[in-house]
């Protein structure tokens, strides 16, 4: 936060417009959360089809779809195709809004230590804490054993 004086000379901390943007791009992530998930249990997906009773999900296999569709972005991407459901749309652009659904849905459905996830404050404290990272600059990054990609 920017330190400002204020009419009596006094210094507030205020936002940076790029903390704003941060916290709103943190927010909007909550609701997405939210409402992939909401709409996901009311389809079934978080309900035995047959009894309606709900399902202790298997979080490995849910992030290892997430995975499925970063690989058919790739594949996408690599043979540059258009999605075949979403006609006119990349298939990269289509997979990767799969793989946030995917994620938005797992966030909103499970819980770690007992405590639901908050995806969207880990998302404004990950771009906070990696826009000070030394091994994210410019100048690291060229050095010898410096982070390539």
């Amino acid at each position: 936060m920017a330190l400002e004086a204020d009419d009596w000379g006094v210094a507030e901390a205020t936002p940076s417009d790029r903390e704003i943007e941060e916290h709103d791009a943190g927010y909007a992530i909550t609701r997405l959360v939210q409402l992939v998930h909401e709409r996901n249990v009311a389809v079934g997906w978080w309900s035995d089809l047959y009894t309606n009773m709900p399902l202790d999900r298997n979080v490995g296999e849910m992030l290892m779809l997430v995975v499925s569709e970063i690989s058919e972005a790739m594949e996408g991407h690599r043979k540059r195709l258009y999605d075949d459901h979403i006609i006119g749309r990349p298939m990269v652009e289509v997979e990767l809004a799969d793989a946030l659904i995917r994620i938005f849905d797992i966030a909103g459905g499970i819980k770690f230590n007992g405590q639901p996830l908050d995806l969207g404050g880990a998302f404004e404290e990950k771009l906070a804490y990696n826009r000070e990272r030394l091994d994210h600059k410019a100048a690291s990054r060229l050095e010898e054993n410096g982070k390539k990609y």
